[in-house]
């Protein structure tokens, strides 16, 4: 019988994984991955409550729930990164960080050295031969925060819900009386559950007020308390009144100064090429030069060529910072990808 060890996190996705695979006759085994349990200013880190719901599942389903604890790589391979990446100016994802490093890598060697043949998680995404496709619901698909995974760790994974929408997960969740059937999502950062992203980095990162300035004036529209929690395209938070809106279009990290403008044409918002570094290709460097891209999750696909690490836009396309991750495809495919220079 194929050992299965099923990252279970708590909530209704991964649960309703432990219970498919039980069902189908695989021995289960749950997996608690402690990554951070750290409080934040106002903020209980909610850690505790989803092991126990995820201990309550596991007792449901009959099957024994392990913990294993990453925290200290977690804070060095995902949490360190995004802090340094932010500090730069850049806008990182620390999602695919934790997929690259953690869960398909520190999880899936403990798990294999502890016995497992697999491992599972509750990602809406599918695999093929190795490859690594698209998920059923394409509002819910996966694949972007994926495209780091390995073939050799994809080989040893299972994706159980990728066929699914996430309508019929939470009613296949009802169904079987799962615990965490009603739970809702967790939103925000993936380790810290609802804090924003501000309000995480004030509690690592020293910031002093500095100027916005507009880029076509010349002039002082306002103040902010930090470039660096300001990303290009940005329009909301910027406290500017009156008039047209504006959008940051830049920023000067050793001047601490962020440029808006009111022009949306504004040339450093549209990019129709876009340099890649970085580039990790799951099943080796594609033949085809037509692909499609996604420029950040949900975000529509969209058409353009590869030429080495540079991408020529069929569109151009608006608010592609720096630091943030563009996903190739071949169609259902996803083929790897790269980071923004």
């Amino acid at each position: 019988m194929t050992k299965v060890y099923v990252g279970m996190s708590g909530g209704v996705d991964s649960s309703l994984t432990a219970a498919l695979l039980v069902e189908a006759g695989y021995e289960v085994t749950g997996v608690y991955m402690k990554n951070w349990t750290e409080d934040l200013p106002g903020m209980k880190c909610p850690w505790a409550d989803d092991l126990a719901d995820a201990k309550r599942v596991a007792v449901q389903l009959g099957i024994d729930l392990k913990v294993f604890d990453f925290e200290a790589e977690y804070r060095h391979k995902v949490v360190e990164y995004m802090i340094d990446e932010y500090k730069m100016g850049r806008t990182p994802n620390p999602d695919i960080m934790c997929n690259q490093e953690v869960k398909f890598k520190l999880f899936l060697e403990t798990a294999l050295a502890d016995g497992a043949d697999m491992i599972a998680t509750g990602h809406y995404a599918r695999v093929q031969g190795g490859k690594l496709l698209r998920a059923v619901d394409d509002n819910k698909d996966q694949t972007y925060f994926l495209y780091r995974v390995t073939q050799s760790a994809l080989e040893k994974t299972l994706f159980p819900l990728g066929e699914y929408t996430k309508p019929q997960v939470r009613e296949m969740a009802l169904e079987r009386g799962l615990y965490t059937a009603g739970k809702k999502e967790s939103m925000g950062i993936c380790f810290v559950g609802k804090v924003g992203i501000r309000d995480f980095l004030s509690g690592y990162v020293e910031q002093a007020a500095g100027d916005i300035i507009d880029k076509d004036s010349g002039e002082v529209v306002g103040r902010h308390d930090g470039a660096i929690y300001y990303t290009l395209g940005q329009r909301h938070g910027l406290d500017i009144g009156g008039g047209l809106p504006y959008y940051v279009v830049d920023k000067d990290m050793d001047k601490n100064i962020v440029y808006v403008s009111t022009n949306l044409n504004d040339e450093t918002l549209w990019r129709r090429e876009v340099l890649l570094k970085g580039l990790h290709w799951i099943t080796g460097v594609p033949e085809a030069k037509d692909l499609q891209i996604r420029v950040r999750h949900r975000a529509p696909l969209i058409s353009a060529i590869l030429q080495g690490s540079t991408l020529q836009l069929k569109d151009q396309q608006r608010a592609i910072a720096p630091g943030q991750s563009v996903v190739l495809y071949d169609e259902d495919i996803c083929l790897g990808g790269g980071i923004v220079i």
